[in-house]
């Protein structure tokens, strides 16, 4: 199932991961990068909802789709954060927070699932809220200006990738909590 149209769209977000960096290198004034590129995240964000919606309506959920599309997610947000980082409308320690966590917790899971307890650290509430806050502060942080001449996207950004960098750690916390026993049974 490696071409069905849930997975097709997520190969199309791998593939906007380069554009999405690519725009800032372009001879273009500040303003339009910056919304270009929110505009290009804002749609992968979408697709990402959308290819899971279409994968369980048009019965194609697939074990390759359920590993690619957070392999997609985790890629799309590293990236992003680093250009953040590299545009300094994200602080390092935010970033090194935020990926750090992600390659824990997917090595954790990778090898929670190599001894058959996959589902002491599978998706919870927190990690999802943690992805939530995330998707929403990426955006307002490329787009670092006044929406609808109101909101300050870069102080709403800031605020917002700072609680999502609390919520890293926090989901992180849970998921080694759950995960303490099996890792305890194993080390002995």
């Amino acid at each position: 199932m490696f071409f069905t149209t849930p997975t097709i769209m997520t190969w199309a977000r791998i593939a906007a991961i380069p554009l999405i960096v690519g725009v800032f290198y372009l001879p273009i004034d500040a303003a339009t990068r910056n919304l270009i590129a929110t505009s290009m995240f804002v749609l992968s964000a979408v697709t990402d909802w959308l290819d899971g919606y279409l994968a369980r309506k048009l019965n194609q959920v697939s074990s390759f789709g359920a590993f690619l599309d957070p392999v997609a997610d985790k890629i799309l947000v590293c990236a992003s954060v680093l250009v953040l980082v590299h545009l300094g409308r994200a602080d390092v320690f935010v970033g090194l927070i935020i990926i750090g966590r992600e390659i824990a917790i997917s090595a954790l899971r990778e090898w929670m699932a190599q001894i058959g307890a996959a589902q002491s650290v599978a998706v919870h509430m927190i990690g999802k809220l943690k992805t939530v806050v995330q998707m929403v502060a990426i955006p307002f942080l490329l787009f670092n200006g006044m929406l609808f001449g109101v909101i300050d996207t870069h102080l709403w950004g800031v605020w917002l990738i700072w609680g999502a960098a609390v919520m890293t750690v926090w989901s992180m916390v849970y998921y080694l909590r759950k995960a303490l026993p099996e890792i305890r049974a194993r080390v002995k």
